[in-house]
């Protein structure tokens, strides 16, 4: 998502501080405090985006805060968007750990989908005071930070890969098409409940956790219905579709 902030951009600091990112070539040591480093400045930065505001925190008070150069926040993060691609990833990391023990423990599709889902919405709940800013820059679409940009590819493949693992090792029985298409199908209901989640209001976003509640089960007979033979001609369309949108032709 392309970052739209009320003053010009911070001109880096060319002198880099003392312990920047450690070759490969270097010791276990010195990758491993470069590695402390580069969180350091991360989390100083949500910090104090959660505190200030995205738009008013500059790379210079992050690194003034985080006790390093400008020249080494710079360093590890080209700009403040390269630092929110550095929360995407650190987010969806975050995401598979808090639902890995409903995906060992429900076989059930809906089950593991739904707590899939209230996971994710655990994980971002420290966020929400800040979301809207950056989701304003984010909806932008040529800005890096959209999750739908290249720039955010990685994080948008593991986030699907959690779908993925939702749909693969349950007990659902699937069109071995829709099977495929599912996980990235799920992704996109997911941006949904985001956006739906960034503008609730409500006390701790209740209203995003009953939308959750209600559309699961929704979800889950649609899945169920989608073998039904009846069914499958528009099945194919639907996937036909959704293949031809996606494509750069």
């Amino acid at each position: 998502m392309t970052i739209v902030t009320t003053a010009a951009a911070e001109p880096p600091d060319p002198t880099p501080g003392p312990d920047p990112v450690a070759p490969a070539s270097a010791s276990p040591a010195r990758r491993a405090r470069g590695e402390q480093t580069r969180q350091l400045i991360l989390e100083t930065a949500l910090r104090l985006f959660r505190e200030r505001g995205y738009a008013e925190t500059t790379m210079r008070a992050i690194a003034k805060e985080a006790g390093v150069a400008v020249g080494n926040a710079y360093y590890y993060f080209d700009s403040k968007e390269h630092l929110i691609q550095g929360f995407y990833d650190r987010n969806q990391a975050a995401h598979r750990d808090a639902a890995a023990p409903i995906l060992a423990e429900e076989k059930e599709f809906a089950a593991r989908l739904r707590g899939v889902l209230h996971a994710g919405i655990d994980v971002n709940a420290p966020y929400h005071s800040f979301a809207a800013t950056f989701f304003k820059s984010a909806a932008e679409p040529s800005s890096p930070l959209s999750p739908f940009s290249r720039e955010s590819s990685p994080a948008r493949e593991a986030a699907i890969g959690i779908f993925r693992d939702v749909v693969e090792d349950s007990s659902v029985k699937l069109d071995p098409e829709l099977r495929a298409a599912l996980p990235e199908l799920l992704w996109l209901g997911w941006m949904g409940v985001i956006l739906f989640w960034v503008y609730d209001h409500s006390p701790e976003q209740r209203r995003t956790r009953r939308l959750i509640d209600g559309a699961v089960p929704l979800i889950d007979r649609l899945v169920s219905l989608s073998r039904l033979r009846v069914l499958r001609p528009a099945l194919r369309q639907i996937l036909a579709l959704i293949e031809s949108v996606r494509r750069d032709d």
